[in-house]
């Protein structure tokens, strides 16, 4: 008997576990480790904190697409792996041994820099943290009765929705905030083209968010900023470079200077043939290629195909990741900016495109089709 292990339940590995149902693989163990059973959405976060959303609905509950695949799904953090003795160790100390391995556990939010703001820093990642403590940021500037102050850090996509958001969020309850971007020296959206920059710093003033260049140190009243600033601060959210957990540096495998799982186009340890890995927290350098969910959920098939490859044999495929990624940016309110290469777009009809991709996403992996089902 083989065991796959899968270490995460990010975007990839939905796609494997909907292949799993469908395919028999006999004399195959499959197990799934993953903190919680239920996998928050990223593309939706920022909309759940405008209120647009439920919770619930930004969420894919794991347990059915488990059952499907005839995988026994484990609750816990992977705290170790040592690849040469292909095995994994979970926070509670239980061990896992494998014949493949496959992971897709995202990256953690890079904090070096702003440690010292304390309790009042508030990370994007892991993701079922934020979406436990943005209530309660909504309560305590519900309740502070004078102007609360949110600062953002990190003025890519994410950042600059996440500071809508917020803005949005604050204006629906009725709560006198100040909401403030920090991004580096070099501006904001450095990947995406003048257009796009143009429209979202529309967007940004009429939304009255102060955008802030150069590196930001945390601080106890909030972030002090290169220049000398200091901008005081209620609260603090990060959503800053992406840098790979501490445990795959200890893991055995090749990873590159920054700690991320190196892979070959079939999304294959360059090390460790028996162990993949996708999205985020792996890198490739025959191919540029920018930490996006896109890659993620585009990567998952591909991912799947190679699995079962490596436990029954067959010919693997190659990953190549598209030339251009699409965008779509929203910005509080239900109006979202596109970008795709140099084309771009604006518009209330950008978000219901955004809903609609967003929605059809998690309406995939909610009703499992090949539950119950006979598998191939």
């Amino acid at each position: 008997m083989k065991r796959l292990l899968l270490i995460g339940g990010g975007h990839a590995h939905l796609f494997v576990l909907e292949q799993l149902a469908r395919v028999s693989t006999p004399g195959t163990e499959v197990v799934m480790v993953t903190p919680s059973a239920q996998q928050g959405y990223s593309g939706m976060l920022p909309g759940w904190m405008a209120g647009h959303y439920e919770r619930s609905q930004c969420q894919i509950d794991l347990r059915p697409l488990a059952v499907a695949a005839s995988a026994r799904l484990e609750l816990g953090h992977v705290c170790a792996m040592n690849a040469d003795r292909r095995c994994v160790r979970l926070d509670d100390g239980r061990e896992i041994a494998y014949d493949v391995a496959s992971i897709d556990v995202g990256s953690a939010t890079d904090l070096s820099w702003l440690g010292l703001a304390g309790a009042k820093l508030l990370a994007v990642k892991p993701l079922e943290a934020f979406f436990s403590a943005w209530p309660q940021v909504l309560a305590a500037a519900r309740a502070r009765g004078q102007i609360f102050r949110l600062v953002v850090v990190g003025a890519g996509a994410a950042g600059i929705e996440l500071a809508l958001a917020a803005r949005y969020a604050f204006a629906r309850i009725g709560v006198d905030a100040a909401v403030s971007l920090v991004g580096s020296d070099s501006g904001f959206l450095t990947d995406h083209a003048p257009a796009v920059r143009r429209h979202v710093l529309v967007v940004l003033a009429r939304a009255q968010i102060a955008f802030h260049r150069g590196r930001a140190v945390g601080v106890e009243q909030g972030l002090m900023l290169s220049n000398g600033q200091l901008l005081s601060a209620d609260s603090v959210i990060a959503a800053t470079g992406a840098r790979a957990h501490d445990w795959l540096k200890r893991s055995g495998l090749a990873c590159d200077e920054s700690g991320f799982v190196e892979v070959d186009r079939y999304q294959r340890s360059v090390s460790h043939p028996n162990v993949f890995a996708a999205g985020d927290v792996c890198s490739r350098h025959d191919v540029e290629m920018p930490r996006s969910g896109t890659h993620a959920v585009h990567s998952g098939p591909v991912l799947a195909v190679n699995l079962l490859a490596a436990l029954q044999g067959g010919t693997m495929r190659s990953y190549v990741p598209r030339r251009r990624s699409l965008y779509l940016i929203s910005c509080g309110a239900r109006y979202a900016v596109a970008s795709w290469g140099r084309w771009s777009a604006k518009g209330d009809w950008v978000w219901r495109c955004k809903d609609l991709i967003d929605r059809r996403f998690i309406r995939r992996f909610s009703r499992p089709a090949s539950a119950g089902s006979p598998k191939a």
